[in-house]
């Protein structure tokens, strides 16, 4: 099927306001490439003595003859976080694969893993959105050394990949193979712990009930099983060609999840300037693939972070994605997945009722994805519309994707979608500008005029709520939490609190220049407002009564305050990020920050100044 005429046209209009920072990045790119066919050759024989002196007999010697590719394994490893547990092996399994293919391969460096399911609602979450820059920075850091020739990143979660795939542009003149873990077995059902959250909330039960019910949901090593960040960074990489097909939702601890680890390793190899398909990252991540990461993320219901990621991402590599792009292409992209929070389903069900080749299948045949990129497994996308299995050998094999759905209540095809839109907004207005994601959000839900409730943190709005002051229909506003003010948390926290208004009967909104995160549901959360009240923004102006208008339908984002009150009025002070939990160490970083639809980047960008 041809490609879609708005798919076309938000790709070429995405190109042309590109040009002049993408000629450049490919311009640096291509000149790194071409500066030898293998990176280290230009090190002074000191320099490359340093290098290798750690490394075993047969290694040392393939760089010292500089014949054979060197592979860095840039790893988020730590054993905390579940999702990350199972890296551990993989450096081991990396570097065999590597040596059976003739080739070698180096741990180059580890990046921070932080977990916003930990750092939830504590000081330490105002950290969390300037990890991704730090992890882009220690990318950076670790492959400085000029001693490889392609890497292989191993990362999971909200911040990781996205601060990984940032580090690896950075050197794109260097093939990149993203390789996931897995998802944990499923736990206690999605909609039995959102409930118990909400009991909680109430006082109705204690936190020894809480912390089981917790405790049964996430409850072993792999990812954690709703549809949030993580699990959207995934399936990202799955379309952006940088994962082997189907790898994103292999359970780890499996003997699959390991001979695609080895796999991976094969393939660097396969892709690096010595191998007979050099596929320079840089190059490989263009618009379309860009854009077919969006249709994606849109498609299957993924999380709001990413109109965060995603635009930052792309200024890596040249490219202006802004959210227009995403609300244009949310239009006319069906939803093909319900996995919470839009759904009962977890990623497994996902998975099991035929996973990432299957809606990636369906989406390019409904002429929804540029077929025609490069990918690490070969040109076109049609390579990612596979899953992947053993056969009676333990040899790895690639099987179609299966013809239609295993279970139509978790993915659909795109012929008969769960809704006909992608269900991402956005919203402007007098108070700015806006996201909102109404996936779980039902349709009467998506228009609320209220008046304001005005709290400058998410501990504000929830000691009100415990104090019974919160009764009737509100839009709550929670300003200062934009990453010049305080790095941008997430208001996750917030969720139980405002689904138990809205169940009472109130009409609920929330409007905030905070984030939300993966788990964002049924309440209509207008989120990530631009200008951010620590920058100047409409949010510091407002007060509580004032009657604010949220319509993810219409695309409004309103106040109702006379013109001459609204300009007389004395933007509230935002309190500044306190010390402790390291925060005092980012004070550059928000001091930084650009606005959040740029991607909150907290460095200059040189293609961009």
């Amino acid at each position: 099927m041809s490609l879609h005429p708005v798919v076309s046209a938000v790709t070429a209009r995405i190109a042309q306001r590109s040009a002049p920072t993408r000629a450049r990045y490919l311009e640096q790119v291509r000149a790194a490439a071409e500066r030898g066919r293998v990176a280290r050759a230009e090190l002074a024989c000191t320099n490359l003595a340093h290098g290798f002196a750690a490394s075993e007999p047969v290694s040392k010697l393939r760089l010292k003859l500089l014949e054979a590719p060197n592979l860095a394994i840039v790893s988020a490893y730590n054993d905390m976080l579940s999702a990350h547990q199972p890296l551990a092996s993989y450096p081991k399994w990396i570097k065999e694969a590597a040596q059976a293919a003739g080739a070698s391969a180096q741990f180059a460096g580890g990046v921070p893993a932080m977990c916003d399911g930990v750092t939830q609602g504590r000081p330490g979450m105002e950290l969390s959105l300037f990890s991704r820059d730090v992890i882009a920075q220690a990318s950076a850091v670790a492959l400085s050394h000029a001693m490889f020739d392609a890497a292989l990143y191993l990362g999971v979660c909200d911040k990781i990949v996205p601060g990984l795939l940032m580090g690896a542009l950075a050197f794109g003149h260097l093939p990149a193979v993203f390789v996931p873990a897995g998802p944990m077995p499923s736990g206690l059902s999605n909609d039995e712990k959102a409930e118990v959250r909400k009991l909680y909330a109430q006082g109705l039960v204690g936190r020894d009930v809480l912390l089981e019910s917790e405790a049964q949901s996430y409850h072993a090593p792999g990812t954690c099983t709703f549809y949030g960040t993580a699990n959207s960074n995934q399936l990202m990489m799955e379309a952006m060609g940088l994962h082997l097909p189907g790898a994103a939702f292999v359970p780890p601890g499996t003997p699959l999840r390991e001979a695609l680890t080895r796999e991976a390793a094969r393939v660097a190899v396969e892709i690096s300037a010595q191998g007979p398909r050099f596929t320079p990252v840089g190059e490989l991540v263009d618009e379309r693939a860009i854009v077919n990461a969006v249709v994606v993320l849109l498609a299957s219901g993924g999380s709001t972070n990413h109109t965060l990621h995603l635009p930052a991402i792309a200024r890596m590599a040249g490219i202006a994605l802004d959210w227009d792009d995403f609300a244009e292409l949310s239009a006319v992209v069906p939803s093909l997945m319900r996995v919470y929070p839009n759904g009962k389903a977890d990623v497994n069900h996902f998975h099991a009722a035929g996973g990432c080749g299957f809606l990636l299948r369906e989406l390019m045949d409904a002429g929804l994805l540029h077929p025609d990129v490069v990918t690490v497994s070969g040109h076109g996308l049609a390579r990612q519309c596979r899953s992947p299995a053993l056969d009676a050998d333990g040899r790895l094999v690639w099987d179609d994707a299966i013809p239609a759905s295993a279970d139509s209540a978790v993915l659909r095809c795109a012929a008969s979608p769960f809704a006909a839109d992608g269900g991402l907004r956005v919203v402007t207005g007098r108070l700015g500008r806006a996201v909102v994601k109404v996936s779980a959000v039902p349709p009467e839900r998506r228009r609320v005029t209220a008046p304001a409730r005005v709290f400058d943190s998410q501990d504000a709005l929830l000691a009100a709520f415990k104090g019974g002051a919160l009764t009737g229909d509100m839009v709550a506003v929670v300003r200062g939490q934009g990453p010049r003010a305080n790095g941008m948390p997430e208001l996750h926290q917030l969720t139980p609190t405002l689904s138990v208004l809205q169940d009472r009967g109130h009409a609920v909104a929330l409007v905030s220049d905070g984030r939300m995160s993966g788990a964002s549901g049924k309440v209509l959360a207008a989120i990530h407002v631009c200008p951010e009240a620590a920058d100047g923004g409409a949010l510091s102006r407002v007060r509580d009564g004032d009657l604010i208008t949220v319509d993810a339908d219409a695309g409004v984002l309103d106040v109702d305050v006379a013109p001459d009150e609204w300009a007389a009025r004395a933007p509230a002070p935002v309190a500044p990020s306190d010390f402790g939990c390291g925060r005092e160490l980012f004070a550059g970083a928000r001091q930084n920050a650009e606005r959040a639809d740029l991607g909150a980047l907290s460095f200059p960008h040189p293609l961009w100044n």
